[in-house]
């Protein structure tokens, strides 16, 4: 469920997708749900946060679908989010972007957006290697920079903290390979590779580079013929061009903290965080996570005000990495008429010319209601 308002817009996904399951596959098909518990929940009722069993139900079953939840406060681990993908290897961090007509938006043109992110998701400073300033273990990590490599170039190392950023070849090959076979099944013109290999010359030059390589080795037929194209962008150029000329991207390949700020910054394009589905998927074991993007919300929990919008529409992901296409544009539908007709939770309706707004169970409700119309 999650924690927080995970409480409340899990229910209301479940309702959704059961909905659209039902009418497109009249009990052809149909999901078995399966609660395991991660979060406050698990730490509640089994004194930790990731439970074994959580880990091996995801293992078994391969696809799931979670709220938000709650980081420990405190040691241990960072994130309850980076913990379950470094530990299942889920190493794309797949976020697509696209506007629905009648959500408000702070540019001109929300139309003119319409990308899907691959972000690395296991490696870059997220891997989560550093040491706090003035520690034995910065000095150490110092003193082997200035003594063993000759690095002179901290300039306050009595209070610098360190952190390693990892980017491996093998990490970067097997996000932008997913990256370009996703561009060819769905044809969508180009993989743009965003980086910051003017100034990270073998971190991030090295992820453009063997993006590059890649690309060409594995895809040369496509490139050829044009099916593919492949080019690249510094990372702070690429947040200009996103708001000039977003209509010139389709796919985005790009590492872990870049990822970070690009899914969140194309997401204000079209509305907002509060519609922006993402997962997690190792494409390789087919095992994938989707989630909602933001977080707890803890000051509006049990209000009934929540939007659910995030984690249906990553429930829309997962019902099209299932290949139940049908149902998934059942629910974009029904999104769409809510939309266009002003029916959304509030923080969406307040900024529509003609918002009705809707608690978090009856914006639910009214969604079943196009589905089954």
């Amino acid at each position: 469920m999650g924690d927080g308002v995970g409480a409340e817009i899990t229910p209301a996904m479940l309702k959704v997708v059961d909905a659209a399951v039902e009418k497109c596959y009249s009990g052809s098909k149909k999901i078995d749900w399966k609660e395991v518990l991660a979060g406050e929940k698990a730490f509640n009722t089994q004194g930790t946060y990731l439970p074994d069993e959580t880990l091996e139900a995801f293992q078994t079953y391969k696809i799931g679908i979670k709220g938000p939840l709650t980081t420990p406060v405190g040691g241990g681990m960072r994130s309850l989010n980076v913990t379950l993908r470094q530990t299942l290897d889920l190493y794309v961090c797949q976020r697509p972007v696209r506007w629905f007509k009648g959500v408000d938006s702070p540019v001109k043109h929300p139309e003119r957006v319409d990308m899907v992110v691959f972000r690395e998701n296991t490696e870059d400073i997220y891997a989560g290697i550093e040491w706090a300033a003035g520690t034995p273990e910065a000095q150490k990590v110092f003193d082997f920079l200035h003594t063993e490599m000759g690095v002179n170039k901290v300039r306050f190392p009595e209070t610098s903290a360190f952190g390693i950023k990892p980017v491996s070849k093998e990490g970067t090959e097997r996000l932008v390979r997913a990256a370009c076979l996703y561009a060819l099944e769905n044809n969508l013109p180009t993989v743009t590779l965003v980086h910051k290999g003017n100034i990270m010359k073998f971190t991030e030059g090295g992820f453009k580079k063997w993006g590059y390589e890649l690309a060409e080795r594995e895809f040369a037929d496509a490139l050829q013929h044009g099916k593919l194209k492949i080019n690249d962008c510094i990372a702070d150029a690429f947040l200009q061009n996103a708001l000039l000329k977003p209509e010139a991207y389709s796919v985005i390949a790009t590492l872990n903290l870049n990822g970070d700020y690009v899914s969140d910054m194309l997401a204000a394009q079209v509305g907002g965080i509060g519609i922006a589905p993402g997962a997690n998927i190792n494409y390789l074991t087919n095992t994938a996570i989707f989630e909602a993007t933001h977080g707890t919300a803890p000051d509006i929990a049990g209000q009934n005000i929540a939007n659910p919008c995030s984690i249906i529409l990553s429930a829309v992901m997962m019902l099209e990495f299932l290949g139940w296409k049908e149902a998934a544009e059942c629910i974009n539908k029904a999104l769409e008429t809510s939309f266009e007709s002003g029916f959304a939770t509030n923080d969406l309706a307040r900024f529509m010319n003609n918002g009705k707004p809707l608690g978090t169970k009856e914006f639910a409700d009214k969604l079943v209601e196009l589905i089954q119309v």
